[in-house]
């Protein structure tokens, strides 16, 4: 055994969590619903590694010691830099590009894997989180766009959310493009600048116009003190912005160019499409405040948004918000093949997605029945083979079991039985044996008797919920028990 000196600190970096039974069993019942939707409309499963060569991720090295932020980065033997994949469009693009003689295009494919963010970590903020992706490569058309949105329309209610505490608002970064043109922000020279104004307009649910003007302007200090540097848009260019964010037909004053031209009409072919397919406005609609983080999206930009009110950390009621969002993104694929290649997807924030579920009530998070431990009273190899046989024939029912595998007694063994959360025990010793019997021990009935009863002679002697069967028929008796304890859970 190490000396005290020597033990390691058994501790978990701040920014990730680990994952239990519950959650793990909710999260695979609330994919396995996503997976159906994005199976019924024809997409195939892909699968890329969780690695992936830092160029290839879209973040270039600023420098010869190490990659950009917001990636965990290393170098291999050959000096190559590489980093755990960020997101899952940027795999794709790569996979796509690799492989892009033997896929059918358009390729249409969905995903699920971890994503990892070298970012500082704050509350709802993980350096490792889930997300379900579905895309389409290679359809030009807005087409592809429009089944996005209507996908994504039809996992919501997959999943069980009314109509009503759901929408997906769209909107196109080709006319937030068209308007930041027209106040002269135009030009590889201020994309900085257009990258701020965008990351200004996305804070519009949380911070409202005000907010969105201060960020807009000279920047805002929040009620911490930490001051955000704004974009520094003058009072008439914050007005067109703001004009275009609160009123999308407002904006065609100010920006009549041919990017903002073109946003709007396929905004308008998107709106037709999803209306012809029967997706009303109270499930897609067009909303000018939707932009997005990432840099690489290019034309029609959508997200999913929870409408249902939720109190947040400081007590204030407010609707719950994105759970996913997506985009075209026709320049991630061409970085490799040198030509154009369309292509729009969606991503769920799986984690987020899930703690919505669970305000709603729509997830079902209680504990699998755990399974049926055999005691083990006698540990000579005869005796371990007679309960190795009784734990097959209940796995060969269907139901789950387990001999105990540890070296404790009795009392310890029935400890570890009811930590485990078993229905039932199983036990047999010599006088059982010698009966061709096992006694069979209601854990959870005999957890409620044992309350009724006040003194230990008496719980002693009376064994609540303890009875005896032939050896035989040991499957037909637990099977009693667990139906038992079913409809007990069920009234």
């Amino acid at each position: 055994m190490a000396d005290k000196a020597d033990r390691v600190k058994a501790r978990l970096p701040r920014g990730l969590v680990d994952r239990h039974p519950a959650d793990i069993r909710a999260v695979e019942e609330m994919m396995a619903k996503i997976r159906a939707v994005y199976e019924l409309y024809g997409f195939e499963p892909v699968e890329t590694p969780l690695i992936e060569y830092t160029d290839a991720l879209g973040k270039f090295l600023p420098d010869q010691d190490r990659p950009n932020e917001g990636v965990f980065s290393f170098q291999d033997e050959d000096e190559q830099w590489l980093s755990l994949r960020y997101d899952l469009t940027a795999p794709l693009a790569r996979f796509v590009a690799e492989n892009f003689e033997r896929l059918p295009k358009p390729y249409r494919s969905y995903r699920a894997g971890w994503v990892f963010r070298n970012e500082k970590p704050g509350p709802g903020r993980f350096r490792q989180f889930m997300q379900f992706d579905a895309d389409t490569v290679g359809a030009p058309n807005v087409s592809a766009d429009a089944e996005m949105c209507m996908m994504m329309a039809d996992v919501m209610e997959a999943l069980g959310i009314a109509r009503g505490d759901y929408v997906i608002r769209v909107n196109n970064r080709k006319v937030l493009d068209g308007v930041l043109e027209a106040i002269g922000l135009g030009g590889d020279e201020n994309a900085g600048r257009r990258l701020t104004v965008l990351r200004a307009i996305d804070k519009l649910d949380k911070f409202g116009p005000e907010g969105v003007r201060e960020l807009l302007g000279k920047g805002r200090l929040d009620e911490s003190g930490d001051f955000t540097k704004g974009a520094g848009l003058d009072e008439s260019q914050q007005e067109v912005v703001l004009h275009m964010c609160l009123d999308a037909e407002g904006a065609a004053e100010a920006a009549t160019n041919e990017t903002w031209s073109q946003g709007t009409e396929e905004l308008r072919e998107i709106a037709a499409l999803v209306s012809a397919a029967g997706y009303e406005t109270d499930r897609i609609r067009i909303d000018p405040s939707v932009v997005r983080g990432l840099e690489y999206y290019t034309g029609p930009v959508f997200e999913a948004e929870l409408t249902f009110p939720v109190v947040n950390e400081d007590g204030e009621t407010v609707r719950f918000g994105s759970v996913g969002g997506g985009g075209r993104y026709d320049g991630l694929v061409s970085r490799f093949r040198g030509e154009p290649v369309p292509a729009t997807g969606f991503s769920i924030g799986v984690s987020r997605l899930m703690t919505a579920l669970k305000n709603l009530g729509k997830l079902e998070t209680s504990e699998a029945v755990a399974p049926v431990v055999v005691l083990v009273m006698d540990k000579d190899t005869e005796s371990l083979g007679r309960y190795q046989r009784m734990v097959s024939e209940l796995r060969k029912a269907g139901i789950r079991a387990e001999m105990y595998l540890g070296g404790a007694g009795m009392k310890a063994q029935m400890k570890y039985a009811d930590r485990r959360g078993s229905p039932c025990v199983i036990i047999q010793g010599a006088d059982e044996r010698e009966k061709g019997e096992v006694q069979i021990k209601d854990l959870v009935e005999g957890k409620r008797l044992s309350e009724e009863i006040e003194d230990n002679a008496t719980w002693r002697e009376s064994r609540p919920a303890q009875f005896s069967v032939p050896e035989s028929e040991i499957v037909a008796a637990v099977r009693r028990v667990l139906d038992a304890q079913a409809k007990e859970r069920d009234s």
